[in-house]
């Protein structure tokens, strides 16, 4: 009895929580705000097409570690180490944090003290998604940042590309996310890029009778040891997730596991285990149903464990705690 109290409360904490929130919350308090993300991220992935990319992966870093409330951005200091130095997240790229600053800066000479970092970040990449040509799907506002953010609470938390799917899987569900939704969230490697260390044990002396892993299309795995040749040398050597289109958002990224250009250990168990399989092949041959599950996925993760009220606050500046 004791257990069912306990999840009805953090269920009643959440559907709360939800509640304050809302797609006009800015309407009278900062009514550029639109205006000033749509300008802000205009400019910065016209000047850095990475921006997207970066972007998206910063907003699951975020929201996914302990909800949506701009914890990673927080700098580390003296006395603390932020989430943002855990060794999970030294390779997020800077054009994320770099256009939720302009924005904030933005934000700040309009309506000062109004809007969260939380919110930019939601806001930019829901807009950044669409304008590489993914699609547009719905989120509200009214997050409070949070005050804590510590790297030592990040193991654990946010899948790496080694992990066995069963792993993966379980994290997800943990959060509240089928696999389903899981499968078509991970359909955001269609953009972007991971360093080489991320794979470089399946295309290097991967066993006594392959050099690569056999999932690896084997003029694949050639061309990743070319790129990836001086690695140990120069660890921000990277290669794009999608080689075919990688700079669009797309199903392409799907159409290529079956072909053996999964680049990621995690992308070839995407189509190899029976559980993610069939979503991965579905969202391969369908777009429009790849757009549509990424779509409710990303509105779902954008309302994980959100802070609200009393309970956060609005920064003044997004990589420190006021």
């Amino acid at each position: 009895m004791k257990w069912v109290s306990v999840m009805c409360a953090i269920l009643v904490l959440i559907r709360s929580s939800e509640s304050r929130l809302s797609a006009d919350y800015y309407a009278k308090s900062c009514p550029r705000f639109t205006d000033i993300i749509q300008q802000t991220i205009t400019d910065k992935q016209i000047k850095s097409p990475s921006t997207a990319a970066a972007t998206l992966r910063l907003f699951f870093h975020d929201c996914l570690h302990n909800g949506c409330d701009a914890s990673v951005l927080i700098s580390s200091t003296p006395f603390n180490k932020a989430e943002r130095d855990a060794d999970i997240n030294l390779s997020l790229p800077g054009d994320g944090f770099d256009v939720v600053v302009r924005a904030k800066t933005a934000l700040e000479l309009t309506c000062p003290g109004v809007v969260s970092c939380a919110d930019i970040l939601t806001a930019a990449t829901r807009d950044l998604v669409r304008m590489v040509g993914g699609p547009y799907y719905n989120v509200r506002f009214g997050r409070r940042d949070g005050r804590a953010s510590t790297a030592a609470s990040v193991e654990g938390t946010l899948p790496r590309p080694t992990m066995p799917m069963s792993d993966i899987i379980s994290l997800f569900q943990s959060r509240r996310f089928s696999i389903q939704e899981m499968v078509a969230l991970t359909g955001a490697h269609t953009i972007g890029f991971s360093h080489c260390k991320e794979f470089v044990h399946q295309i290097y002396n991967y066993s006594r009778a392959s050099q690569s892993d056999p999932h690896y299309n084997s003029r694949f795995a050639s061309g990743l040891r070319d790129a990836c040749s001086d690695y140990t040398n120069n660890p921000t050597l990277s290669v794009f997730n999608d080689i075919m289109t990688p700079n669009k958002f797309d199903n392409v990224y799907y159409q290529n596991l079956e072909k053996g250009l999964g680049l990621l250990g995690s992308d070839h168990a995407l189509i190899s285990d029976p559980r993610t399989r069939p979503y991965a092949l579905a969202y391969a041959t369908n777009q429009d149903q790849f757009f549509k599950a990424f779509g409710l996925a990303m509105e779902k993760l954008s309302n994980y464990a959100v802070v609200t009220g009393r309970r956060g606050e609005i920064r003044r500046r997004c990589d420190e705690t006021n």
